[in-house]
């Protein structure tokens, strides 16, 4: 089963099901990676700089004997490397072994100190992270066209974008980002930011789609009920739910058997979901489930609803 794919607003294509690799130690993503891609039928790996384990990535990718030139591959830019975009980019291609990026995106709307006491988490005396608050990210994403332009990417696009963050670039942009990769599930739709994202073409991407560890949307009745009325998982209809919104989903796993029902599960669900029971699951965080499972402790504004930095 192959997964369907998205029209990007650059005429490029995404496929709606991605192989998330964030929190996946080194030792288990190479087999992982090379999995999803040769026995269960991916063709798009979300990576990070900040992850720290994108030479794994690059191992299961070659070991996975499926040519690059069918493999999707995002990276991100953080937030200490948002005055030397191509720098970073080239680390990544070094790590993963390849001389472009299908997509890149700016990892979160938040400079940090690139001279500062850490090189993933540069912080303060009192404890707070050190964010370079002068910093414009009007600059950055300058920076991110430059590479895109130099054809070491695809395509670029940003992650963790408010609608306020993303209007401190837009009003310059040459390029419209063609994705914003946010915390999406049935606790988190971030109705109102979708539209937005859709106003604008950009096409949303859903990280931890399933929650968290234990995560309460797997037993959640009424995903439960519609599970049950459709011979389906729990984490299917979780997954379904957001493909079928025309979303990407990046769910993470190291388990074969997991990554496998994930990409399965997901179209499946997609093709049977009804537009009630769409509605239903639309319902559940306006209804008092509202819930994110991802919050730094940034401290700054993010834009977010349901968000309250610690400034």
């Amino acid at each position: 089963m192959t997964s369907p794919t998205i029209k990007l607003n650059n005429g490029r294509e995404i496929p709606a099901i991605g192989l998330g690799t964030w929190q996946s130690k080194p030792g288990e993503v190479t087999a992982a990676v090379a999995y999803a891609l040769k026995d269960a039928g991916y063709r798009h790996i979300d990576c990070a700089w900040a992850y720290g384990n994108e030479k794994e990535v690059g191992e299961g990718i070659r070991a996975s004997g499926v040519p690059r030139s069918e493999i999707f591959i995002t990276s991100k830019l953080w937030g200490t490397w948002h005055s030397r975009v191509e720098e970073c980019l080239d680390q990544t291609l070094a790590n993963l072994g390849t001389d472009y990026l299908d997509l890149y995106l700016i990892h979160w709307p938040v400079p940090l100190n690139p001279n500062g006491n850490h090189p993933v988490f540069p912080t303060l005396p009192d404890g707070k992270r050190d964010v370079d608050h002068a910093w414009d990210l009007k600059d950055t994403w300058k920076q991110m066209e430059d590479v895109l332009k130099k054809g070491k990417v695809k395509s670029i696009g940003v992650s963790n974008f408010s609608k306020k963050k993303l209007e401190e670039i837009l009003p310059t942009a040459e390029i419209i980002p063609v994705v914003d990769q946010l915390e999406l599930h049935v606790y988190n739709p971030q109705h109102n930011l979708i539209s937005y994202l859709k106003s604008k073409g950009i096409v949303p991407q859903a990280y931890s789609p399933l929650g968290s560890t234990n995560s309460p949307l797997l037993t959640d009745e009424v995903i439960t009920e519609v599970a049950k009325k459709h011979s389906l998982q729990t984490s299917d209809v979780l997954l379904g739910y957001l493909v079928a919104k025309g979303f990407v989903v990046l769910p993470k796993s190291v388990t074969p058997a997991r990554i496998l029902s994930n990409l399965t599960g997901a179209i499946t669900a997609a093709e049977r979901l009804e537009t009630a029971d769409i509605e239903k699951i639309d319902a559940l965080a306006p209804g008092g489930k509202q819930r994110r499972f991802i919050t730094p402790p940034w401290p700054v504004d993010l834009g977010f609803d349901n968000w309250k930095s610690p400034l």
